[in-house]
């Protein structure tokens, strides 16, 4: 059975900091690209960062220079560092592991991220 747990959300105030986990089972972790995705009330779910079985990383516009992803193949876990948080970021944030381009093939049940003062 495949899992993918997150960890780590909670309430922030602006320009704080907070660090996301993704425990991955059941799957041959290191070669997936696992991927952060967040979605805000009323928006749809959108990429935040994701980092490939090689390393490679690719971050949304929006969260350049202030977040960063990384892995742990051996712990089977996926981070994401925020820092300088704003209000809108507030989201849940979702991970996310794909094998093949264009298909996420398993996904977390999310973690509510709230900035807010």
């Amino acid at each position: 059975q495949v899992q993918l747990v997150e960890s780590g959300g909670g309430l922030v105030q602006p320009g704080g900091s907070l660090r996301l986990s993704c425990a991955a089972s059941g799957i041959r972790f290191s070669v997936y690209t696992m991927g952060w995705y967040r979605q805000a009330p009323g928006k749809q779910r959108e990429l935040v960062a994701s980092i490939s079985s090689g390393g490679t990383t690719n971050y949304a516009d929006s969260v350049k220079r202030r977040f960063t992803v990384s892995r742990e193949n051996d712990q089977n876990t996926v981070y994401l560092q925020m820092n300088s948080l704003s209000p809108e970021d507030t989201a849940v944030y979702y991970c996310s592991a794909q094998w093949r381009p264009g298909t996420i093939d398993f996904w977390g049940q999310g973690t509510q991220v709230t900035v807010s003062s």
